[in-house]
């Protein structure tokens, strides 16, 4: 299955090695349809669907054998939950997203303007 990754298992991220040796497609984006958040204190991304005001977000495609889909699953943090994204090309493929309702409530920092995952973690060194 293809697999989104925008969060701590990029290429040149602490969690790559949860992809195991699954294989890297290509860079991608999402649709302009999304927004990023910086959730538990920086731990991990969420990002989910808005009707406006979305932005793309800058990640990276894998096609996952059944076992590396199991074992990149197990790995997630709580409250993450699988769904299907749209890509910047129309495709629709699976990632992990986070609950809005949780980030507002949280009211966990919004990075949608930094350029994706690894940009925001590179500024937080």
């Amino acid at each position: 299955m293809r697999f989104f990754i925008c969060g701590s298992a990029l290429r040149g991220q602490p969690d790559h090695q949860n992809l195991g040796d699954a294989r890297f497609i290509s860079e991608t984006k999402t649709a302009p349809k999304y927004r990023l958040h910086a959730v538990k204190n920086g731990w991990h991304p969420g990002i989910y669907e808005v009707p406006d005001d979305g932005i793309s977000i800058p990640g990276e495609l894998y096609e996952l054998t059944d076992e590396q889909y199991r074992h990149l699953l197990a790995g997630e943090p709580p409250d993450m939950y699988e769904a299907q994204i749209e890509l910047d090309d129309g495709s629709r493929v699976s990632a992990m997203l986070y609950p809005r309702a949780l980030i507002e409530r949280d009211s966990e920092p919004d990075i949608s303007h930094v350029g994706g995952w690894a940009a925001f973690k590179a500024q937080s060194l």
